[in-house]
């Protein structure tokens, strides 16, 4: 009897035990109540499902937070809560980028670190070499097998996008720390060059194509008054310390990439400022710098002086070297000058990446294997459409919205995807989005569905202005490019390096400037130049850089 009854109750609850499992929410037998998709929320085809309270977990995640910003009241917050069982405990820094890695240092070294680490490239990404580091002990995990597992989204754009895998994977094979794909057009080609078009139009003069040519129109510029107030005030081409005219210029002459300077022929390195066409392109400059045809402080302004002299009310200004306009308040009297050709016919453009080397999505020995899987599949979530959208521009009919009959694409052949709608003046931001936190999926083909004014001188229609303006630079550079932003060295050599690098590229810059602007004589002094490159251990500088190249190209 005893017997009988302890079978009978162990019966009773495993019915009980199957019966809660049924309505649990899960739906399984299509009774139970999911937890409804957040507002503005779409089916997906993700591996991902609705998170339920009873499986949610706490995510202790480390990120910077913009000052128009409330990250837990956030509204994608909020949706990619709900929907993968996450409670967010953010520790926040800010963007200023010194202030937050020095905070993430800080927390890495005190043991007092996160399970996850949500970044920004331009903020507080981990290096190479930092990867390598905190994996290598184990602090940052390897990301390979969850995303195989949890991350079809992501694992296609690995299995197709070369660049990307390489610019992700460390040279053991680990991924340690995920980057953004953000491949930004106009960005790609930021050593671009305005012209004041006003002055071209009252002085009857062409849009220069080669340097002798460029040169013309600066002197005409310089010395027929085309501001109109019978004085010779014209300032010559300026920039600031963060965008130079060097590389524009340099591009005519040689390959400048205006970060490695290194050069690829059949596979093998060499560097761009110790050959002949360097010197040509130096001497170039130094000659219309002479002739006052390049702003003195073109080298040496900030970005806020820059902003000064370019809208300085009497209209004073040539051009200017600049990727963004922005700088130039928008104003529409100045054009793009499209690549020029030099004495011996090139005719080459800068070409760069948005997406370098350097995680900003990163799990630590920390966290637990429910919050492994669900903070990866949030990942994967920002490797959609539908993720990408409502995580960059936040909720519909807020940050964006669909496009409307008559809306034009960035690039014209493509049917517009989105129009992203600008916070009215004086309102307060809607605090929807999470902006470059979650910007992990933007290839081209998704910016160039961007609505854009077809008016380009408008606020309106800026993208579309520095889109027709990079089509101009687009395709000018070498067969083989050195891909300095997807370059991972070997930790046995990162501090040689890093100091070879440093001091390498401050001689280069500096004597640079002192034969532009005439305090070093290019001709008498050049091969002096030379040698103390040679004294700063050039050749090793190159083998490191060949390896590092080698290595890159065997992920291919």
């Amino acid at each position: 009897m005893k017997k009988t009854s302890v079978i009978t109750f162990m019966l009773l609850m495993t019915v009980m035990l199957v019966l809660s499992g049924c309505s649990n929410g899960n739906g399984n037998n299509g009774e139970g109540a999911a937890t409804p998709p957040a507002e503005g929320a779409e089916e997906t085809g993700d591996n991902a499902t609705e998170g339920e309270a009873s499986s949610r977990v706490t995510i202790k995640t480390f990120t910077a937070q913009g000052t128009n910003y409330n990250l837990d009241t956030n509204w994608f917050t909020q949706h990619v809560e709900q929907k993968f069982g996450i409670d967010f405990d953010f520790q926040v820094t800010t963007w200023d980028a010194g202030a937050a890695v020095e905070e993430r240092k800080i927390a890495l070294a005190s043991g007092d670190y996160p399970e996850l680490f949500l970044m920004i490239p331009w903020v507080d990404k981990f290096s190479a070499s930092e990867m390598i580091q905190y994996g290598k002990q184990g602090i940052l995990l390897p990301l390979n097998n969850l995303i195989k597992e949890h991350a079809p989204n992501l694992q296609a754009v690995l299995d197709s996008d070369q660049n990307f895998r390489a610019i992700a994977t460390s040279p053991d094979g680990n991924i340690y720390a995920v980057p953004q794909l953000i491949e930004c057009f106009h960005c790609q080609h930021g050593a671009k060059d305005w012209i004041n078009n006003e002055w071209l139009k009252k002085l009857g003069l062409e849009m220069p194509t080669t340097t002798e040519e460029f040169r013309a129109v600066m002197k005409a510029f310089k010395t027929q008054d085309p501001n109109g107030n019978g004085k010779e005030d014209e300032i010559g081409q300026t920039g600031h310390t963060t965008a130079s005219i060097i590389p524009f210029l340099m591009n005519a002459f040689i390959y400048d990439d205006n970060n490695s300077r290194m050069l690829v022929n059949g596979g093998k390195v060499s560097y761009a400022p110790i050959q002949p066409e360097w010197r040509e392109g130096t001497a170039y400059l130094a000659s219309i710098y002479k002739e006052g045809l390049i702003d003195p402080s073109a080298f040496t302004q900030n970005m806020e002086a820059f902003g000064q002299l370019a809208n300085n009310a009497d209209g004073i200004l040539m051009g200017a070297a600049t990727g963004l306009p922005t700088n130039l308040d928008y104003q529409k009297q100045y054009d793009v000058i499209p690549p020029l050709t030099g004495p011996s016919g090139k005719r080459f453009t800068t070409l760069g990446s948005t997406s370098t080397v350097g995680g900003t999505f990163a799990l630590t020995n920390k966290a637990s294997e429910e919050a492994k899987i669900k903070a990866i599949q949030l990942l994967d979530y920002l490797f959609t459409e539908e993720g990408q959208m409502l995580g960059y521009l936040g909720k519909e009919g807020v940050g964006w919205r669909k496009p409307q009959e008559g809306d034009i694409a960035l690039n014209k052949e493509v049917e517009p995807l989105f129009f992203r709608i600008p916070t009215e003046p004086g309102t307060a931001y809607p605090n929807t989005d999470w902006a470059a936190i979650a910007q992990y999926f933007q290839p081209r083909e998704f910016r160039d569905r961007w609505v854009s004014s077809t008016d380009i001188y408008s606020a309106g229609g800026f993208e579309r202005r520095l889109q027709e303006a990079t089509y101009l630079y687009e395709n000018l550079y070498p067969e083989e490019i050195f891909p300095y932003w997807a370059m991972w060295y070997d930790p046995a050599v990162v501090d040689e390096f890093a100091m070879l690098e440093t001091n390498i590229k401050n001689y280069v810059q500096q004597n640079l400037l002192q034969f532009v602007t005439g305090s070093k004589d290019i001709d008498k002094e050049w091969d002096t130049y030379v040698k103390g490159l040679e004294q700063l251990n050039l050749k090793r500088y190159l083998e490191i850089q060949q390896q590092a190249y080698d290595q890159y190209l065997a992920k291919q």
